[in-house]
């Protein structure tokens, strides 16, 4: 009986010190983490749309007179003017000829009809420095000059029409084909022109923007067909109007594109700069965990992870603002937390 009884105690021993060696035996296994030192960093908040980029320029020219179709030398390539060809300001691309019009101008008649007005107006001066004419004579001797100038003038402006110019520098993108000589219409499309070095992007922006976007605010265009190439614009022009339907407001992007990496019609994505912050600390958005009372990051303290609660702010390109809860050269744990718990064994694996 006796033996049994010691049995017993001995019995109830053992599952006791079994009992207290458990949560020793836990808090003594070290979970392999990664840390990264908290730094201080730039960030900024992004706001981003797509839209359809556009030329800055783009003109389509029609024929202002029928006559003789004639195609012009490109005087930098010595050939035909052709589509893809870049034209500059006042680079002659189309003629055309209709002698019964150009006799109808009579450009060489009232050119000298302006001579010969202006010779009789400069005597009218002078005469009536002398004394020799009266004041009426002298301002009718004016009247005709000006008259002269005028009826020139429209003189060049009616040739005019039967030469096609480029009106700013550009490309042509379209130029319907005709064959030298033939007749054509006045009133046909001839000629389309686009100008590449700068673009035009116009975004619909929603209602809750309006207080965070401003003019001048910077912003970043990707090609969906190149996403590894980003070109830079600036957000030039804000409509204050809200459209009461799909309650956005309209704001148009200036890209510069001097290298053609962008084309009328292209499909792009924008990213505005709402917001930018310097010298912030800033952390991967991965390393955060969401609790009930907020968001948390544990970190590493004499190999033991001590859970911290953080306040965030912006938020861009998987990277976190820490407003609160974070300093400066702290070892953030960014690997191998999820498991932890406040006071756990860690083990860095890269000290």
């Amino acid at each position: 009986m006796i033996q049994k009884f010691f049995l017993i105690i001995g019995l109830v021993l053992l599952v006791s010190a079994c009992n207290n060696q458990e949560p020793g035996f836990s808090t003594d296994i070290s979970v392999p983490v990664t840390i990264e030192e908290v730094k201080l960093g730039s960030i900024q908040e992004v706001f981003t749309s797509t839209g359809t980029i556009l030329s800055e320029y783009e003109s389509v020219i029609q024929s202002e007179a029928s006559g003789e179709y004639y195609l012009q030398i490109n005087p930098r390539t010595r050939k035909r003017f052709k589509m893809g060809d870049k034209v500059f300001k006042g680079d002659l691309i189309i003629k055309i000829e209709d002698k019964e019009y150009e006799n109808n101008v009579n450009i060489e008649g009232a050119e000298i009809d302006l001579e010969i007005s202006q010779m009789e107006y400069e005597k009218q001066v002078a005469l009536y420095e002398k004394g020799g004419v009266t004041l009426r004579e002298k301002v009718n001797g004016q009247k005709q000059l000006v008259t002269a100038e005028k009826t020139y003038e429209n003189a060049k402006i009616q040739l005019d029409k039967l030469e096609v110019r480029s009106p700013f520098n550009g490309v042509i993108t379209d130029l319907p084909y005709f064959s030298q000589g033939v007749k054509i219409n006045q009133g046909l499309d001839i000629l389309q022109l686009m100008s590449y070095e700068q673009m035009v992007l116009d975004l619909m922006l929603p209602e809750s923007q309006m207080l965070k976007v401003f003019v001048n605010q910077p912003a970043f265009i990707t090609n969906y067909s190149i996403p590894n190439d980003t070109l830079s614009g600036v957000l030039k022009e804000i409509s204050p109007a809200i459209d009461v339907d799909s309650r956005t407001f309209k704001g148009r992007i200036y890209v510069s594109n001097k290298d053609a990496k962008l084309r009328p019609g292209m499909f792009v994505k924008t990213d505005i700069v709402i917001d930018k912050k310097d010298s912030v600390v800033v952390i991967p958005k991965d390393a955060i965990l969401v609790r009930s009372n907020g968001k948390a990051v544990f970190i590493a303290a004499n190999e033991t992870a001590r859970e911290k609660m953080i306040v965030t702010g912006i938020e861009s390109n998987g990277m976190v603002e820490v407003l609160e809860g974070l300093r400066k050269e702290e070892r953030l744990i960014i690997k191998g937390f999820e498991t932890l718990k406040d006071r756990s064994k860690v083990k860095v694996l890269n000290k």
